[in-house]
C-alpha cells in the first residue's frame, strides 16, 4: 500500500490543530472504535460518538456486559476512526468506564434511546470516555474527486501525488 499523503507531516499540540481536527469529527458521528481483544487481536466495531463538542475526550455509550466494555478495563488502549467525504480521522488514546447517572443524563439523545429503552439511569448503561493522546488527520479539500485528479497528474508526471494536508496533533 503506498502513502497517498503529502512528503512532510507534522507533530504539533497547537490549538488551531486541535481546532482543525475537532470540525474534522464534528459532523461525523459515527466512528471505528477499536480496541484489544482478551487474545491480543485488534477488534473494530462501529460506535456513535455522544459529545461533538471534542477538546481531546471522546465520550461513547455502552452496554456494561459487552465485550468492547471489558476489553477496556482489561487494556485500555484504544483507537477511534473517522472517515468524512473528504477527511480521515484517526484518535489514538486510552478509555476507561465511567459509571455516571448525571453523565448518562447529560449526553442522552435519541439515538442513544433507541439502543437503550430503559433510559440513562438503566444500571447496564455505561459511558466509555477516552482520553486522546494523538490524532492524525488526512483532510483532501475538493474530496474524492480532487484526489483522483492529483492521483492523474501524479502518474503523467511522476511527481508524488499532493492529495492534501497530513497531520499529527498531539492532545
Amino acid at each position: 500500500m503506498t502513502d497517498s499523503t503529502q512528503t512532510t507531516t507534522t507533530t504539533t499540540h497547537d490549538p488551531d490543530a486541535v481546532a482543525k481536527v475537532r470540525e474534522l469529527v464534528k459532523d461525523e458521528r459515527t466512528c471505528m472504535f477499536t480496541t484489544i481483544g482478551p487474545d491480543g487481536a485488534i477488534v473494530s466495531r462501529p460506535m456513535a460518538t455522544q459529545d461533538v463538542e471534542f477538546d481531546g475526550d471522546l465520550w461513547f455509550f455502552a452496554s456494561a456486559s459487552s465485550p468492547k466494555v471489558s476489553e477496556v478495563q482489561a487494556d485500555p488502549r484504544v483507537n477511534i476512526g473517522y472517515a468524512g467525504s473528504s477527511s480521515w480521522v484517526s484518535v489514538s488514546g486510552t478509555a476507561e468506564v465511567v459509571r455516571d447517572v448525571a453523565k448518562n443524563k447529560e449526553l442522552w439523545n435519541p439515538f442513544a434511546e433507541a439502543w437503550f429503552a430503559n433510559g440513562p439511569e438503566d444500571p447496564d448503561v455505561v459511558l466509555l470516555k477516552v482520553s486522546s493522546d494523538t490524532a492524525e488527520y488526512w483532510d483532501t479539500p475538493g474530496g474524492r474527486v480532487a484526489s483522483v485528479i492529483a492521483l492523474v497528474k501524479s502518474k503523467v508526471t511522476g511527481d508524488r501525488p499532493d492529495v492534501g494536508e497530513n497531520e499529527t496533533v498531539q492532545l
